[in-house]
Order: structure tokens, then sequence, then C-alpha cells
């Protein structure tokens, strides 16, 4: 089956859960964006992603891209629905208006790049970076340079890469060696490779622009010295620039999206925002990107999940344990969604979908919020928001897509492991979301040891405290995540007390820390989506789900990191006098 969005359930989130209306609709330039606007915008998404996106997907997985001469075919179709996604503005949708785009919500991008990646991720790669490109011209580039290329990326016309990668250099960015010369012009001479460029040559639209970290000569060492120059494949005259694609990946997953080498010879372009600030300019691309991921994550969950839910619904094994199920009739076997083990799993899944896309929809207008609010503070909240939730979603999200997926497919028994039913391409996938826009490992450090202990855990301790006041500690499910929310806070104190002896210390815990709050915020949504939805069954099967089968793991992982924390202090305690503790 084909992946098929519902945008009832996510009406109910954003105005039951969230009061998304209410909450643009205080922010001027979405005055006019209501509750009805925005529903017409989910159900003609969503009949264009199910009709016209997912049913190409399989074919994008078995034909894939072919490579020749240095030029990509995508697989059948694809253009196709390429060209109706940009003529259907869809590129635009929260682009400013005065850039061609439609100056809509970004939750609600959000939700489209969502179902995009759900129903087909290959074709979803392709226009996944045009909003961070977007948001990096915007901020960083010349009045030259977005006069001529900011409205093409807006509305998809031209597609964008992040060429950041190269064989020696990955997550450490700092040893980047690809090199800029400035020239008498104005423009930049770019030499040097790139790996792993996803569309880095494609023949989706006639232009990419090419976003790629370099280094200026006599360019300090390290990340410091980094650059960013806009290199497109074609030139303003319309002549071919010197950019090459030398091959692409043959991959575990991801078939219909070209994951390219590229070399620069000589190649012409010219610098995106300050001399030595490249970082700067792209992390507006990366943290974009990052949340965007996180939604990838929560899409193929979902892909996955409808599949096995829909499986389940038909396949009849055995007789289920417990009460006759009224489903059974006259059936000498039972389906196999009454055995507990696969109610167990299906329920899981639907736990983490709905509580994930809570906090990934919050995010999203915050990100709206961060830029919009005419109160100072709140703009000042919603990027700490943001700061803080951005990691641990896109760590959390894509490793429950994989490891969600995978529990989808154990559903199908045998036949899940063959190809023909469809899930054993989500999982495939889905395994790259954990490693792609900074590893999960990574996220986990960002979040401990580059925003949590600088301040001594001040900031994120703001973040719980505005979701401590939400809550109504007269409910009884309110006020348990009231308790972890202060266990929380105590644990970033704990942590950086222990940091003061063992700076290596929160390197080796932070995965430890991600999770437990990645599990306390998904407490949070569970509290607020069963205060707003109190007889909905499928709602309370998640919500069970959820405080049985994943909330115990809250207690494990605070356990390790505060053992960790113990260990630290006795041990150095225990050092002898004169000796560095």
């Amino acid at each position: 089956m084909d992946y098929q969005p519902r945008p009832d359930d996510v009406r109910f989130l954003l105005n039951a859960v969230l009061d998304a209306p209410a909450r643009l609709a205080a922010l001027a330039p979405f005055a006019e964006v209501d509750e009805a606007l925005q529903s017409q915008v989910l159900e003609e998404a969503g009949r264009f992603v199910g009709e016209v996106v997912a049913p190409i997907n399989r074919g994008g997985d078995e034909v894939g891209c072919r490579f020749a001469d240095g030029n990509v075919v995508s697989p059948p179709g694809f253009r196709e629905a390429y060209q109706a996604f940009v003529d259907g503005g869809w590129p635009a949708l929260s682009a400013a208006t005065e850039d061609g785009g439609q100056g809509l919500p970004a939750v609600l991008e959000a939700v489209l790049y969502e179902w995009l990646a759900a129903a087909n991720h290959g074709l979803t790669m392709a226009p996944g970076l045009l909003h961070g490109a977007y948001a990096c011209l915007k901020h960083h580039g010349s009045d030259e340079l977005k006069q001529r290329y900011l409205s093409k990326i807006a509305t998809g016309e031209w597609l964008a890469t992040m060429c950041l990668t190269e064989a020696h250099a990955g997550s450490d960015l700092g040893q980047v060696r690809t090199r800029a010369v400035p020239q008498a012009d104005g423009s930049l001479r770019v030499n040097g490779g790139k790996i792993f460029i996803s569309g880095g040559e494609h023949d989706l639209t006639p232009n990419i622009v090419h976003l790629v970290l370099c280094r200026l000569p006599d360019a300090p060492a390290g990340p410091k010295g980094l650059s960013l120059a806009l290199v497109p494949k074609l030139l303003p005259d319309g002549a071919r620039n010197a950019v090459h694609c030398e091959r692409i990946e043959e991959k575990m997953g991801l078939h219909g999206s070209p994951t390219c080498t590229m070399r620069f010879d000589d190649a012409t372009g010219w610098l995106v925002g300050e001399p030595g600030r490249g970082l700067a300019a792209m992390f507006v691309m990366m943290n974009s990107a990052r949340l965007h991921v996180a939604l990838q994550g929560i899409g193929l969950l979902d892909a996955a999940w409808q599949k096995a839910d829909a499986y389940a619904a038909e396949r009849r094994q055995m007789r289920a344990p417990g009460p006759v199920p009224a489903s059974r009739g006259g059936e000498s076997a039972d389906l196999i969604a009454e055995h507990p083990a696969v109610r167990r799993i299906l329920d899981t899944q639907r736990a983490w979908i709905d509580g994930t896309r809570t906090l990934a929809y919050r995010s999203a207008l915050m990100l709206d919020v961060a830029v919009h609010d005419a109160d100072p503070k709140a703009r000042e909240r919603a990027q700490r928001w943001c700061a803080f939730v951005t990691p641990v979603l896109k760590a959390a999200c894509t490793q429950q897509a994989f490891h969600g997926a995978s529990e989808c497919l154990q559903v199908f028994g045998g036949h899940g492991y063959v190809r023909e039913w469809g899930i054993e391409q989500v999982v495939r996938d889905a395994r790259v979301t954990m490693i792609y826009e900074g590893t999960n490992e990574i996220q986990a450090i960002d979040l401990l040891v580059r925003k949590v202990l600088p301040d001594g855990g001040a900031g994120m301790s703001a973040v719980l405290l505005e979701l401590r006041d939400t809550l109504d500690a007269s409910r009884e499910a309110d006020a348990d995540v009231q308790r972890r929310l202060a266990q929380l806070r105590y644990l970033g104190t704990t942590v950086a007390m222990a940091a003061h002896a063992n700076p290596v210390l929160p390197y080796e815990v932070a995965d430890d820390y991600l999770r437990v709050t990645m599990l306390t915020l998904m407490a949070w949504a569970w509290a607020r989506i069963e205060a707003v939805a109190p007889q909905d069954a499928a709602k309370a099967r998640a919500a069970t789900a959820f405080r049985r089968w994943v909330l115990p793991e809250f207690e494990m992982r605070l356990g390790i990191v505060k053992k960790a924390c113990e260990t630290v202090a006795l041990t150095h305690a225990a050092a002898p006098a004169g000796v560095a503790k």
C-alpha cells in the first residue's frame, strides 16, 4: 500500500493540543491565516502527496538513479512529479511573498515535508534543502546574489545543495581543504572535491545552486578559517560551470536520490557572508535541515506504522489469548492485531508518532514566534526552545524511525523481509537519517556539552520551567510530568558539577542525557494530548503504551547518568592529597 496522509490527525494536534490558530493569529504576518485556510492547505497537501508523490516511491527504489558520462537520470515519474510540485507552489509555501513565496507559517511546511518523506523519501531529498538554502542566502547573501538566485530557490525552479563533506573531513569540518581564490571581478575560483552530496547532479531542474564550504588563501587552520561560496551549475550567461559529478554512490537505501561525488575545477563562485564566517552562514541552513530530518524520521515511522497496522487488520493467525474478540466472527484464527505482542508494537509506535509530532510542530511554531512576535522576550524564549529541542528531536526521531520501522517489519513476519510489501524499503531508507546532518552522537554532544553545560544548565532549566507552567498539578498525569521536569533540571546541575572533576564525563553520558530529555518532553506531549482527548480510544491505547513500554526508559537513563556522576565524585574525593583531581 502507498502512504496516505491523514490531515485529521494533524489538525487535532495543531488545533486542540497546540492551539496553533490562535498562536499564529497573534503574529502579524499570519493574522489572516485562520484555521480554515490552514485546513485547506493541509487537505490539498495531503491530496498531492497521496496521489502524485506516493505512487512512484517503489519505482524510485527499484529502478533508482542512473549515472552516465557525468549526468544523472532520475527514476521514472520523478521529473514529472517534481514539476507538479513546483507548479503547485509547494516549495514556496513559507518563503516571503517578495521572494515569490506564499508567506505561510513554517508549521504548514513542516507537515508537508513530513508527509513527503513518508510517501517518497528519495524524491523528497531533492527539495529538502531548499528552505535552508533560501534562509542562508536571504540572511547572508549579497544583494546581487539575492537578486539572481533567491526567488529561483524559493520557488524551487532551481534546486540547491549543501557541499560540506570531504573524504577526509566528515563530522570534523575543520579539516576541509577545498580552496577558493578571490578574483579581480569579485568572484572566486573554487577547487576541491566533496563527497556524499545529495542531489549534486540530476535532471529535475536546469540549474543547481551549490553552497560550498571552502577555505580562502591565508585562512587559518580549523573551522574559523572556513568560508561559504555559492557555486552554480550554470553561470549567469548560461555557460556550464566547471562543476563535475564523478559518480553516484551505491547505497543501502534512498535509491531515488543521487548521492554524488563532486569535483570543482576552477569553478566560478561568489562569497556568501563574511570571509571566515562560513560555518555561521551554513548553520542557518543546517539548523533548518536538522528539524526537517527529525520530521523525516516521524514521517518514515508513520509510513511503517500504516503498513503494519493495515497488515495486522487483515492477517489471521491462531487464537488470541483473553476474551473472544468481536473481530473473530466465524473464523478459526484471529487477526494478528488482536494478539498482545503485535498490539504492543503498533501502539508503541503510535505513541512515538503522536508524541514526536506534537514536539516537532511546536518547534515549527516557535520558528515563526522567534522571528515575528512583537514581544522580544517571547522571541528569546522561542529561540531558546529551538536551540535546545532541535538536536533532541533530530536524534530521537531518527533513531525511532529506524528501530520502530524494524519493529513494524516484525509484524509481517517473513513477509516483511521480502520486497513485495514495501516495509523493508522503509527500514533501509530510514537508516541514513541517524547519520546525515550531524550524527545522532554529535546531536547529543551538541545538546549537553555546547548548550546545557556552558551556563550550568540555566538555559535548559528555563525551557523546562516554561513547560512546567503549562501543566495542572491537580491532574495525576501532569503532576508526574512536573516531577520528571524537576529531575531533569537537577540532572543538568549534577552533570555540570561532575564535569569540573572529569571533563570527559559529559561526552560519555551525552546520549543518555538526550534520551532522558526526549522522554521528559514526550511525557509532556502526552499529558497535553490526554488532557484534550480523554474519550479517544485510539489515543488512550497509545497513551497507555507510552506509559507502559516507553516511559520506563526514563528511570534507566536517569540512573546511568547519576551513577556516572556519583562515580566521578567518589573517585575525586578518594584521590590522595597533592594528586590532580
